[in-house]
């Protein structure tokens, strides 16, 4: 279940032993998908699933953590200490991790 509010959205799922549960973590609502926080290492930015992105401004900042809040208070989810001091981005790409997963990469040198 896709949850809505004030441009934020995350979606729900209802996991009968455990109770709720988030499946999506919250991002802005842009009418047709939810455009999740994505960390590039100088700037935040908002990101839908389709590959649309744009910065994330402070007032998307803000509007996200209070919709988070709020969501996990409503769920009776616990607030962890790191996600209650600001926004937690879903994907973090920094540029000088690029390419880390390939191996060891050729040196300069070599």
């Amino acid at each position: 279940m896709r949850v809505v509010r004030n441009g934020c959205a995350a979606v729900i799922e209802d996991a009968s032993k455990s109770g709720p549960h988030v499946a999506e973590r919250a991002g802005v609502w842009d009418g047709k998908a939810i455009a999740t926080l994505v960390d590039g290492g100088f700037q935040k930015f908002l990101q839908t699933a389709g590959g649309k992105r744009r910065p994330a401004l402070a007032a998307d900042l803000r509007a996200i953590h209070a919709f988070q809040e709020d969501l996990r208070e409503g769920l009776g989810l616990t607030s962890l200490y790191n996600e209650s001091l600001g926004t937690v981005s879903n994907s973090y790409l920094y540029d000088r991790v690029k390419d880390r997963d390939r191996g060891v990469p050729k040196r300069p040198w070599e």
